[in-house]
């Protein structure tokens, strides 16, 4: 049976997962990880996407990103897996797939819903137990995003610099965003728009896109996530 084509709406977010086959160690040091990102800053550079937020996770990675067309982002997902499997099997002397199948994703409504999902990538490390504090982990956005370090990877998205007229202000508004949890709903929400492929967003948002692509989402608990959660 044919797989169903991938929503992908050109110039908006989207929240990309990729796990290991059967859930098996991807990175073995930080020369795998310096690997990676540097393949994934070469391809959005040729494909035109611009990331905003990731994180490198033992089994898997997360990232935060607009593509600019329809292909852009299956075209720099090919590239970037298969460049680092070659990679990693030569160096670590194995064979065989490195990743779980296709990459999961969601669209991601810029409005309530940018800046949350943002947050639960830069916050994988703290919730697996890993680190306490989001900037104690080196392989995510985190420390560019939170507190300036230089990430030529990165490419701030207007949301995000929306949060205020300097760097400093912004990167303080954003630090003050992780006083307050990702509520349980919030969080399920994410998961179950990235599990299925679909949209991560309010009702409207996920009708406008069906609209737009004649195509039928899967709604996970649908609406307007509480303030509390995502200021």
């Amino acid at each position: 049976m044919a797989r169903t084509a991938r929503i992908v709406v050109p110039g908006l977010p989207m929240h990309v997962i990729q796990r290991g086959n059967n859930r098996q160690q991807c990175f073995r040091g930080a020369a795998d990880c310096r690997r990676l990102l540097r393949s994934i800053q070469e391809q959005a550079g040729e494909t035109g996407c611009t990331i905003h937020a990731y994180v490198l996770m033992t089994n898997h990675i997360h990232m935060l990103l607009t593509p600019p067309d329809a292909r852009a982002i299956g075209t720099l997902m090919k590239s970037v897996l298969q460049e680092y499997t070659q990679y990693f099997n030569l160096k670590h002397q194995r064979t065989g797939s490195l990743w779980e199948g296709r990459f999961r994703s969601s669209l991601v409504q810029t409005e309530n819903y940018f800046l949350v999902c943002q947050r639960y990538i830069e916050l994988n490390p703290v919730r697996a137990g890993i680190v306490t504090s989001p900037a104690d982990y080196k392989w995510s956005s985190y420390r560019s995003n939170g507190n300036g370090e230089p990430d030529p990877l990165l490419v701030p998205h207007a949301i995000y610099l929306g949060l205020g007229e300097s760097d400093e202000a912004r990167r303080a508004r954003y630090r003050a965003l992780f006083s307050t949890e990702i509520g349980e709903h919030a969080l399920q929400h994410i998961r179950d728009a990235a599990r299925s492929n679909g949209a991560l967003g309010s009702t409207a948002f996920i009708e406008q896109i069906q609209q737009r692509t004649g195509r039928k989402l899967r709604s996970h608990r649908p609406g307007r996530p509480r303030k509390t959660v995502q200021s």
